[in-house]
């Protein structure tokens, strides 16, 4: 399946049959997560797969999730990001040699450390892009997702030990969908870009 054809096809799913999905592919999911760009190649990135009935009765016990259809997704991916990530990360030997910054350790620390200031929005931006990745390569595989922002985050952080330094800003649900879902209205090319002249 073609990147064109998977983004047409998505579909944000909430009715799943009882059909399970193997180890082997979530970890093809989890790898397209893997494998996206990240700020400074930071990789904050952290994945915790949901997919055993007590956990899952768990967090139904300690009313995580406020959507009833969540406990019943095959899969549960809990995408966290660590803001440390970030510290300490300024620009790897890579972008010296392309030529995107500065190659003055000095001026380097100076430019990055104005981004250290943003190391909340940049990694629930590198959470995001690598939980797309992984939402594209379900529907290529042939799963449902959805995303879940509707959160009790201090219970899902107890029931799972997620690190206090982890923010925890969606989960994702996956997989096998019941039935075809139409695609919802969506704006206009002319609605949404603006042409800078």
């Amino acid at each position: 399946m073609e990147v064109k054809n998977a983004i047409e096809k998505r579909r944000s799913i909430r009715k799943y049959s009882k059909e399970t999905v193997s180890e082997k592919v979530i970890n093809e999911i989890v790898e397209a997560g893997r494998l996206a760009p990240s700020g400074c190649n930071a990789q904050p990135w952290k994945f915790y797969i949901v997919n055993n009935k007590p956990v899952v009765e768990k967090l139904r016990e300690k009313k995580v999730f406020r959507q009833d259809f969540v406990y019943s997704a095959p899969v549960i991916i809990v995408c966290c990001g660590d803001t440390n990530a970030y510290i300490g990360k300024y620009g790897g030997e890579y972008q010296v040699e392309e030529g995107s910054v500065p190659n003055d350790e000095k001026a380097r620390k100076e430019l990055f450390s104005i981004l250290e200031e943003k190391k909340l929005l940049r990694t629930v931006r590198d959470v995001s892009i690598a939980s797309a990745f992984m939402v594209l390569k379900a529907t290529e595989m042939g799963l449902g997702t959805s995303f879940i922002g509707l959160v009790n985050e201090s219970a899902l952080r107890e029931v799972l030990c997620i690190p206090v330094g982890f923010i925890i800003p969606f989960v994702l649900i996956a997989g096998y969908s019941c039935g075809n879902i139409p695609q919802r209205p969506r704006k206009s090319l002319k609605e949404i870009m603006c042409k800078v002249k």
